[in-house]
């Protein structure tokens, strides 16, 4: 009795941490986690994160066309409020007006958000639906729990981090700032190249590990209680915890979105 209930747990689990992948060798879907090459693709976190990103991107869009000034209704009013809180949050690290930055810490305050909150839906409702209509057994709904996603994402600020520095600097003293920064007498160039290069790395795990291991942790606690607690239990965890969570999810994209723009800010003031 013992081992079959830990049987039942340990596939309860594997349910739902396994993904839907493509393996790009035979163009096959499988779910094996165990062939997690670079021609896997996990096609959960690929599908989901599409989705979110032009859910927000069209909804967006159609608010602005059909802006109203006087009477803005209750959507409009809500996406106001985001766009002046992101803007607030820009000029208070980055004093000059800069519209990209505002637009990429607009895209990845909402994105991450949305992405994030998809773990609050109730963990058997997505994959039921797709294993009913679809056919497919396992699939994972929240893309920010998967470290591709959010490294991704992170690596995509780093480009634009090397943009902007470029940009202002220009590539000759892009190259010898990595040199002569920040120490600049020609013993330390080895040094600050290592330094440099270090400092610059940091910046995508900084961003990609922080976000992945509070979402992976908070979609972990809640597979485990409601595949080890007793079903009578589960609501006096789940409750409470899906109201943390709730702080949470707002919080790492919060958090996500000010490292970027600290990172683009600093990439600019440096350069000057």
């Amino acid at each position: 009795m013992h081992f079959t209930y830990i049987c039942n747990v340990k596939k309860y689990i594997n349910n739902h941490l396994t993904h839907l992948q493509l393996d790009l060798n035979n163009f096959s879907l499988t779910n094996s986690n165990d062939t997690n090459g670079f021609f896997v693709l996990n096609l959960d976190s690929l599908f989901f994160s599409f989705f979110l990103c032009s859910l927000f991107l069209f909804s967006f869009f159609l608010i602005s066309k059909n802006f109203n000034y006087k009477f803005p209704g209750k959507i409009q009013s809500l996406v106001e409020i985001i766009i002046i809180f992101v803007n607030n949050n820009v000029k208070k690290i980055y004093s000059k007006k800069d519209n990209l930055i505002s637009s990429v810490a607009l895209v990845v305050f909402v994105w991450t958000f949305l992405m994030n909150f998809m773990d609050v839906i109730p963990v058997y409702f997505i994959p039921f639906i797709f294993k009913n209509f679809f056919n497919i057994e396992y699939i994972r709904c929240v893309p920010s729990s998967d470290i591709n996603i959010t490294l991704s994402i992170a690596s995509n600020v780093f480009l634009l981090i090397l943009f902007y520095s470029i940009k202002y600097k220009g590539l000759k003293n892009f190259v010898l700032d990595f040199f002569l920064y920040p120490f600049s007498s020609p013993v330390f160039f080895i040094f600050n190249f290592f330094l440099e290069i270090i400092s610059l790395i940091s910046k995508i795990v900084s961003l990609s590990l922080r976000l992945f291991g509070n979402i992976y942790a908070g979609e972990i606690i809640f597979i485990l209680i409601t595949g080890i607690v007793p079903w009578w239990l589960q609501c006096f965890l789940i409750v409470p915890w899906a109201i943390f969570h709730l702080l949470v999810i707002f919080l790492q994209a919060f958090i996500f979105m000010t490292l970027t723009i600290v990172y683009l800010s600093m990439s600019v003031k440096k350069s000057h």
